[in-house]
């Protein structure tokens, strides 16, 4: 079958960017034609992948996925494919894959009228519509059970056009191999002692992990705590600003930037804990590769996979609403606990006994029974 993916940008270290990567490669081992549109694609392209970079023209971000969208249309209405999968909201999908939450909900309970009456929010609002009113005949991957009221709610969207399907990490985010050897050799590699103290945080998008937030926690630490405590970030993002805050706070020797990288299992079982504050996640796939790897969690409730989390035992939530002073007490107890060993040990038998491994597969096969079925 001829299958069309569509993306506004493609980079090798967003989750929702490996997602649609599992999902079309899967497909693509089917013997499956894999075309993408997409308006940027960094890194490498996969063998069978035909990759159609669109230009969205406009000043803005929202026009551009305007442009986007409508040239995408423009071209399969030229070239029909089998089915058109989204993994962002816009025209035309026959399935979206729902990697990120209810833009409407969001924009009605924290968002002025204003901003409502705004060319950005009526666009994202435009296009997030053609996936989920009831005229839409868009099949939805659910990958957040609580977000499906939302969509109900706000868009009357019909209960048989959503899908679920269970978090998935792949089988490379889980390092093969003896794990404490791997450890000593990624905290020399970084100059990591000892008796020091590793943070994570893994996610592009600093602002809206809530990295600001881990920056006060990790302030807020007890000084000989605090003076043998690392934090490093993974991610591609806009570091300056966060630095900037660093320094405010004199934790700025204490916080390194990595960057983008391929190689975050090495780094998830040579740190202490995975901190994830963050404001917004409508999955946290992190979450699980972490639990997987044995990084004990501090992460807010607000997440879409934070339950299991508290399911695992693998480590704490913070509750909601957000207060920061709550972050800094749970901070303070995770990284003084003897709990710590025991959060590792829930983690990685919870996942696994469960089967996270398999989502892009199970993906396929919903993508081929409704091409099969003309949807």
């Amino acid at each position: 079958m001829k299958l069309a993916f569509c993306l506004f940008k493609y980079f090798p270290f967003g989750g929702l960017q490996r997602d649609f990567s599992h999902i079309a490669q899967a497909c693509n081992v089917r013997g499956h034609s894999i075309r993408v549109f997409t308006m940027s694609w960094e890194g490498g392209i996969p063998e069978g992948f035909q990759v159609s970079r669109v230009t969205g023209h406009g000043i803005t971000n929202h026009r551009r996925c305007w442009n986007f969208s409508k040239k995408v249309n423009e071209h399969l209405g030229k070239d029909p494919h089998d089915l058109v999968i989204g993994f962002n909201k816009m025209q035309g999908l026959d399935v979206y894959y729902a990697a990120d939450p209810c833009y409407k909900a969001r924009v009605m309970a924290e968002k002025s009228l204003l901003y409502r009456l705004g060319p950005r929010c009526r666009t994202y609002l435009s296009m997030e519509k053609a996936v989920f009113s009831p005229s839409s005949a868009a099949h939805i991957l659910l990958i957040s059970e609580k977000e499906k009221d939302k969509y109900i709610r706000y868009y009357h969207t019909q209960e048989n056009r959503f899908q679920n399907l269970s978090p998935g990490i792949s089988a490379d985010r889980v390092l093969p191999g003896n794990p404490r050897e791997v450890r000593e050799k990624v905290r020399t590699e970084l100059g990591v002692g000892r008796d020091e103290l590793l943070l994570l945080m893994v996610g592009s998008g600093f602002r809206t992990k809530g990295l600001d937030r881990a920056l006060q926690a990790l302030a807020g630490l007890p000084e000989t705590l605090r003076s043998r405590t690392r934090l490093f970030v993974i991610g591609k993002g806009k570091a300056q600003p966060f630095a900037s805050i660093a320094q405010k706070l004199r934790v700025d020797r204490q916080v390194h930037f990595l960057g983008g990288r391929d190689d975050v299992p090495r780094f998830m079982v040579s740190a202490d804990l995975l901190l994830h504050p963050a404001y917004s996640e409508n999955t946290g796939t992190v979450l699980i590769e972490a639990m997987a790897s044995g990084l004990p969690v501090l992460a807010t409730d607000i997440c879409g996979y934070a339950f299991h989390v508290e399911k695992a035992g693998g480590g704490l939530l913070i509750p909601s609403p957000f207060a920061q002073k709550v972050l800094d007490r749970l901070l303070l107890h995770m990284l003084t606990s003897p709990e710590r060993t025991t959060w590792a040990q829930n983690g990685m038998h919870y996942v696994k006994v469960n089967d996270f491994f398999r989502m892009p597969e199970k993906a396929a096969d919903i993508i081929e029974a409704l091409a099969s079925k003309g949807t």
